[in-house]
Parts: C-alpha cells; sequence; structure tokens
C-alpha cells in the first residue's frame, strides 16, 4: 500500500480529492449565496429531525426556510419561539397550497412519507424526502411511478452520507486496488438507550413513539441501518441480491413492537456479502462501516475513515502439534487516515451538503445523487431485512 496516497502532502492525493467532490454538490456555497433569491422551503414535520433540518437551513446559503408544519401544537409553539421568520401551518396540505413555497422537506413519521411525497409533488413542488424513502414495498414501486409524471420536480431522498465526501474518497481507495479485492462488508449502527421519547400525555404514546410500532415504522432497520444499506447499494454498484436475518425484542420488553436488535447479512450479484447490525443494549464503536479487502481493512467512522494495510510474515512455530512449521502471522499495519476536502472547503454537517446538491439540482434541472431509484432500492433492501427476520426465510430482490 502506497502510503503516500493517503497524506494530505501527497500531490496525487489532493488532484483526487478534487475529482471526487465533482459528481454532486459542484456548486459551492459562495455561488449558491450569490443566485439572484434563495429558494423557499416549507418543513413538513417538525419533531427531531424537522427542527434539526430547520437549524441547519440557516447555515446554509441559498435556501430559507418559509414555513413549517406539525400536527402536535406543542411543536409548533417550540418552533415558533425559535424560527419566528416562518409560518406555522397544523396542516400541510394548507402549506402546499402556498405559491410562495417552492419547494418542501418531508421529515414526517415513516408511514406519511408516500403521501406527503405525493400530495407536494401534485402541489408543483420540488421534494426532499427523508429517509427511509416510504414504509411498504408497494409504495416504493407506485413513488418511482408518480415522480416520472414530474420530470420537472426534483424528487431527492435523505441519504446525506452521498453528499459527505468522505464516502467519495473511501470509494476512491477502494477502486484504486490499494486494499485488495473488497467481498467483505461489516457494517453497524448500535446505541445504548430505550430510544423512547418523553411522553406528557399518554395517548400521545404511538404519535411520538411511532419508531416502536410496526404500523408506522420499520424499526432499526429503516431508520438507522438503510443510511449503510445505502452506502452499500453506492459501492457495490447494485441493490442486493438476497437477504437473510434475525432479530428480535430481547432486552427493552416495553410494549414495543419493532426490535430492539437486528442482524441481517446481504449477498450482492458482484459476491460481496455485507452483515448489517443494530442492536439498543451496547452502544461500543456506534456507528461504523468495515470494508474488508484481501490487502488491507478501512474502517468507517462518522467523520473519519482509517485505513489498515494488512501485513504478513513467515514464523517457526508449533502447527497442529509440529514444531518448526512454518506460519503465516497475520495482523494490522499501521492505521492511515484518508484525507479528505469537502465540497466548500468547510466541515459541514453532511445533511447540509445534501441541502445544497438539492438547491443546485433544482437550478439546474439536474437529477439528484440519491434520487427515487437509488432510494426505492435502499427501502426495499431494508424492508425485506424486516420481513426475513420475522419469516425466518431468506427474501431475495434481484
Amino acid at each position: 500500500m502506497d502510503r503516500r496516497f493517503f497524506l494530505k502532502s501527497s500531490a496525487y492525493g489532493l488532484a483526487g480529492l478534487t475529482m471526487v467532490a465533482l459528481p454532486v454538490g459542484h456548486i459551492l456555497a459562495n455561488q449558491l449565496a450569490n443566485q439572484r433569491r434563495p429558494l423557499a422551503v416549507g418543513i413538513i414535520g417538525f419533531g427531531s429531525r424537522g427542527s434539526g433540518i430547520a437549524s441547519i437551513i440557516r447555515t446554509v446559503p441559498g435556501i430559507v426556510l418559509h414555513a413549517y408544519s406539525d400536527i402536535l401544537e406543542s411543536q409548533l409553539q417550540l418552533a415558533g419561539r425559535q424560527f419566528t421568520e416562518a409560518k406555522a401551518y397544523a396542516d400541510y396540505r394548507k402549506l402546499l397550497e402556498n405559491p410562495a413555497i417552492e419547494a418542501v422537506i418531508i421529515a414526517l413519521p415513516e408511514h406519511l412519507h408516500y403521501p406527503a411525497a405525493v400530495a407536494a409533488l401534485q402541489a408543483g413542488k420540488h421534494v426532499y424526502l427523508e429517509k427511509t424513502m416510504v414504509h411498504t414495498m408497494e409504495e416504493a414501486e407506485r413513488l418511482v411511478q408518480t415522480a416520472a409524471r414530474y420530470p420537472k420536480q426534483v424528487l431527492q431522498i435523505g441519504h446525506q452520507y452521498r453528499y459527505y465526501q468522505l464516502y467519495h474518497r473511501v470509494l476512491e481507495v477502494i477502486r484504486e486496488g490499494f486494499i485488495g479485492d473488497v467481498k467483505q462488508y461489516e457494517c453497524q449502527y448500535h446505541r445504548n438507550s430505550d430510544w423512547r421519547r418523553p411522553v406528557s400525555d399518554p395517548k400521545l404514546e404511538r404519535q411520538i413513539n411511532w419508531r416502536m410500532y410496526k404500523e408506522y415504522s420499520g424499526g432499526l432497520m429503516t431508520e438507522l441501518c438503510a443510511h449503510q444499506v445505502d452506502i452499500l447499494n453506492w459501492f457495490n454498484g447494485s441493490p442486493p441480491a438476497s437477504v437473510v436475518a434475525i432479530g428480535g425484542i430481547d432486552y427493552w420488553k416495553d410494549g414495543r413492537e419493532t426490535y430492539d436488535n437486528i442482524r441481517a447479512i446481504y449477498a450482492y450479484p458482484n459476491g460481496v456479502k455485507a452483515s448489517v447490525s443494530s442492536i439498543l443494549s451496547n452502544a461500543y464503536n456506534g456507528y461504523s462501516i468495515r470494508i474488508l479487502g484481501s490487502k488491507g481493512t478501512i474502517v468507517v467512522q462518522r467523520t473519519k475513515a482509517l485505513a489498515y494495510p494488512e501485513s504478513v510474515k513467515a514464523q517457526l512455530t508449533t502447527v497442529d502439534g509440529v514444531t518448526g512449521a512454518t506460519a503465516e502471522s497475520w495482523g494490522q499495519g499501521k492505521p492511515l487516515e484518508l484525507t479528505f476536502s469537502n465540497q466548500d472547503g468547510q466541515n459541514r454537517d453532511p445533511t447540509a451538503y445534501a441541502l445544497m446538491d438539492f438547491v443546485s439540482c433544482i437550478g439546474e434541472g439536474r437529477k439528484p445523487f440519491s434520487n427515487v431509484e437509488t432510494g426505492k432500492d435502499t427501502a426495499k433492501a431494508v424492508l425485506l431485512a424486516n420481513k426475513a427476520a420475522e419469516q425466518g426465510t431468506m427474501q431475495y430482490l434481484i
């Protein structure tokens, strides 16, 4: 492995970063800021994700929060104190009727993604739809068909890590062969919490903790693991061919319906196998993707990646009771951190870069990198993992 490839001082490394940055988000912050007017957006669903996106919007040039909606009065009151410049709606359909709003960001519970996205497209709005794209396999196909009827409107899916240049850097290293032939991935998204949110009124339990109930959510696979499955699909150039999985409610026995742990194994057409796990009873290493190549390993964390060259040396030892036999001793070389640069030279939240490209796609009439087709593939993959765990059978995607 060429150590210079990973060093910031490497001329090739810097050139490579420039090339990798081009496919997505290539309109930089200062260019967005100099547009004739910012994109007026409305956020549909103002819970933790919706309000978080609203805060990010304040830091992103070329986009402004014009309105927001939520069915909970408490959320609207909180938003009203924090975002005084925007108009509140209790019914998102009224928000869609506002002609000043050019685009919407949908951050509703998963089971409402499809109807809200369809309504927004029908209202003539561009749409940024949070992952997982839809709640059912049938909705995935129908949304692709619906989007095709509105070719002038941008429909971007909220898999924001596609827009973070760290992942483009990792893929470049893989394609250059610096860790050899990659046939195995190990992904995890682990937490140590009950994943619940406080409920002031028991009548609001299912409304607030919708992630716990199958009617509204696919649980860990759709809410957490979908991020990594989308990366796997991107890196391998296709959706997986099949999946097996096992899961259960084994720790947090509190009336929830969605699993508190699940482990899935995906098989891709190119021979790659990928394990994906999410648990709620241990947070060791939290979020990580381990990419196992024949010449080395890359460990991807949220904002950095380390490459470990594979080292091997022959030594005399005892093998199966035979003294003096030669054995190979495998180990890891010194880790090398992959350097990368984001589109604007800053280190913004990945969602900020996804939103920047959303603005860019609208301005250029360009198809997003995370689009309805890639969103469909990821949605189907995680939904079928749940089905595989529930039925105890292998599920086939292609």
